[in-house]
């Protein structure tokens, strides 16, 4: 098979979805599928549908596309905030959008009004990530706006944490969004069907709370196929963490310096390398590079030492392998690195352990 590849296990996919659905569900939470990290893939996104998830997430309008045209039935979440250029597609592609800005609000309502469109709004409130977000105080003005909108329906209200700053969505965080969600349900006298917690950073405040208040949906990626939390990556009990390897070919194997030599100036990347000597080693060059992968976030899994990368090639220190040219080297990826393969279309993804998908494609 062609390489560089990754490999995906479905069958370990098919079981972190059950399992996930089985503890958040204990206390009356349900997961989103967030299928931007795999790029939209139809037979990924296929897998999770038929374990029980019925709202698929993307930050790309494209990829929703893509599982829509490939037959995966589902309720369509576009995870980015809309923008005002692409309010007709959101309308046309999507049924649930998360959204902040009041502007694009009323182009959601003119666009669905105009074609007989009910599309699903949950407004998102900042809670001190500092990304996406309407400040609490602003909550009811905006509120008042949006029941008033035709071709709107709020069914609820969602936050976004531990993704650009940091923030924690601890027992504090999530009190806030349910006081909140049980406010402006008894201002306005409606009911808020979806009050989205945040995504697979909520591991942590779940297991330690015994009542989850009013968050009863989480949009989760990472935990599904990566088997692990998003607030200090620390596996969850019970889940697959190797669903992916990532395999690259070995191009050449070769005895050589451990130190460039001749007068440096910068690398391809704009950096001025430094190297220590540790006099001649076994080298070999691998058959991928910085447009293939987020290189920091590979980890390999034979007795290799990545020396780094230029965009098509990687160097590694051979010395305890004695790789040869045609041989291969597998790598674990953290959720960076995993965006990024699917992302570049040269990787071949190939699927294993093939679990009963529907006939798509």
């Amino acid at each position: 098979m062609n390489l560089p590849r990754i490999d995906i296990d479905l069958a370990k996919i098919a079981h972190n979805v059950q399992q996930l659905k089985k503890l958040y569900g204990s206390k009356g939470i349900d997961i989103i599928g967030v299928t931007k990290v795999i790029g939209g893939n139809p037979i990924i996104a296929d897998v999770l549908v038929q374990n029980g998830i019925e709202i698929l997430a993307d930050s790309r309008i494209a990829n929703i596309i893509k599982m829509r045209r490939a037959g995966i039935r589902a309720q369509y979440l576009l995870l980015r905030t809309p923008a005002l250029s692409q309010v007709e597609n959101v309308v046309t592609h999507t049924n649930i959008s998360l959204n902040s800005e009041l502007e694009v609000l009323k182009k959601l309502s003119e666009y669905a009004l105009k074609n007989h469109i009910i599309h699903k709004v949950v407004l998102m409130v900042e809670l001190g990530d500092l990304r996406e977000g309407i400040m609490p105080s602003e909550m009811d003005a905006i509120v008042k706006v949006v029941l008033k909108l035709k071709g709107l329906a709020l069914v609820g209200i969602g936050t976004n944490l531990a993704c650009f700053g940091g923030i924690s969505p601890d027992e504090d965080k999530m009190n806030e969004l349910s006081s909140i969600a049980i406010r402006l349900e008894e201002k306005f006298k409606i009911t808020l069907a979806m009050v989205s917690g945040g995504n697979s950073a909520n591991y942590k405040w779940f297991t330690s709370s015994k009542d989850v208040g009013r968050i009863n949906s989480l949009r989760v990626g990472e935990s599904i196929f990566l088997g692990r939390e998003a607030l200090c990556r620390k596996p969850i009990l019970g889940l697959f963490t190797d669903i992916f390897t990532l395999m690259a070919e070995v191009i050449e194997a070769k005895r050589k310096p451990s130190q460039p030599y001749g007068t440096v100036y910068q690398n391809a990347s704009g950096n001025t390398p430094r190297f220590k000597n540790k006099g001649f080693m076994d080298r070999a060059v691998l058959a991928i590079g910085t447009q293939d992968v987020v290189v920091s976030g590979i980890t390999p899994k034979q007795e290799i030492i990545v020396l780094g990368a230029t965009s098509d090639h990687m160097l590694i220190d051979n010395t305890k392998t004695s790789l040869r040219v045609g041989n291969t080297v597998a790598f674990n990826l953290n959720y960076s690195a995993l965006l990024s393969v699917f992302c570049t279309p040269s990787i071949v993804k190939n699927t294993i352990n093939q679990y009963e998908c529907a006939n798509i494609l």
